[in-house]
Order: C-alpha cells, then structure tokens, then sequence
C-alpha cells in the first residue's frame, strides 16, 4: 500500500513539474522549437518522474557514497561547479566529490592526476559520482538524457553552429556519451553527436540512449576516467588552431 502512495507522490509531483515547465516556456524566446508532443509535453514531466524515483530508489547508495566520501577525501562532500544549461543559463552542477585538496610546496592545489585518488577512479568509473545531479533535472536545471553540461569557460569557443546544444536542457547521460563516452578523440565529434540529438529530440531516441548508457555503466566500457582526458580542453584546442591558422 505504502509503495502504491510512493508511485502516485511521484507521478504527481513529474505532472505538476512537466505543466509548470510547459507554462514557464510560454512567450519565452528560444533558439529551438520542440519536434513534437513528446519533446513540448512529455519530456519535463517524466524526466521529473525518472529522477525522483531514481532519487529514491538509490537512496541507500547515496547515503553509503556520501559517508565514504567524507571519510576518505573529506568535506565538502558535494561538489558544485558552473555549468551552462539551457539557452546557456548558468546554473549549479552537483556531484560527489572525487578528488582530494592536496597542495603543493607553494600552497597552490596539485595537478588532477594528483588529487585524483584509487577511490575517486572508482566514483567516476562506476557514475556514482554523477547521482547528485538527480537533484539538478528535478529542479529543472538538467534533463535525463541530453547534452553533457562542459565548463562555462568554453563558451566563447564555440562555433555558431555547436552554441546549438544549448538548445535542449544539458543531460546525465547523452547520445555522444553513449557513442564512446569519454573516448570520444575530438571535440568535433562529440558536438556532432550532440547536435544529432537536439535535432532529433525523441522519446524512442531518449530510450535508445539510457538503454545504452545502463549497459555501459554495468560493462564499464568506453570508459576514460576524468571528463578531457583524451580530447582535453576545448578552449586550449581551439586557441590552438587559432594560432596555428594560415
């Protein structure tokens, strides 16, 4: 009886979320126009729905990574960090922290690789560093499945025509992740693909895509631990190119 109340709380909370969305999109301007009733009605509301029940499920998981962080690489145990969402509004990124504060000699933080210890390796390797962003698609900052959320510091750098990402709410997963992850060998690549899914916004391409990214996470394939470790960074590579321009 209890679980039954649990599923209609749920339901009820992705309804009123999905309809307040779809009233606050109203008059607003917006480069991306919705391909269909899934995208325009649907998509909000059941991504509300997917994360409030994962929210719960995973509570006992959440609990136990929590604890463990603080144990081994102390607090705060959420990190956040700026990330360009939709139609490029920042907003707060939450994970579990993965790295420790270790500095060097002149009291400047070391390198990733440094800080980046055995048990962090394993947050990023298994996503479990990734659940706290559950509390970002319920507040409406992300969506389950879309464009991975990169660094504010890349804004500048991209093209006019992959600023079209930001179209569509950033997500936990997304087409270009689950088409090499992070193994992907060129920012080119990955905007491709991010550019495919918000040109085809779909919900049988949203269950293709967590389909995917399930068996991935299970197999632990494509997997490359920190987010730029083969592509590296997006403002770099293309200063670059700048610079190497004739």
């Amino acid at each position: 009886m209890i679980f039954i109340w649990i599923i209609i709380g749920i339901i009820t909370i992705a309804t009123v979320v999905g309809l307040v969305s779809i009233i606050a999109d109203i008059g607003k301007k917006s480069n991306h126009k919705p391909y269909g009733p899934y995208e325009r009605f649907v998509k909000r509301g059941l991504d509300a729905f997917l994360a409030t029940g994962a929210l719960i499920v995973f509570s006992p998981i959440l609990l136990i990574t929590a604890i463990t962080v603080r144990i081994k690489l102390g607090s705060p145990i959420i990190f956040t960090q700026e990330r360009p969402g939709k139609n490029e509004k920042i907003f707060k990124l939450y994970k579990f922290r993965s790295m420790t504060d270790e500095k060097d000699e002149n009291g400047k933080l070391c390198s990733d690789d440094v800080r980046l210890t055995k048990f962090g390796r394993f947050l990023r390797s298994t996503s479990l560093d990734e659940l706290p962003e559950l509390l970002n698609i319920i507040k409406g900052d992300m969506a389950v499945v879309g464009p991975r959320p990169l660094l504010t510091d890349y804004l500048p750098y991209y093209t006019k025509e992959e600023h079209h990402r930001h179209d569509v709410r950033p997500g936990l997963t997304g087409w270009a992740q689950v088409n090499g992850r992070n193994a992907i060998h060129s920012w080119e690549e990955r905007f491709k693909y991010d550019l495919d899914y918000v040109n085809h916004v779909s919900l049988a391409m949203d269950i293709k895509v967590l389909f995917i990214t399930v068996f991935k996470v299970l197999k632990r394939s494509d997997i490359q631990v920190g987010s730029e470790i083969v592509v590296g960074r997006l403002d770099v590579a293309r200063r670059e190119d700048k610079n190497t321009e004739v």
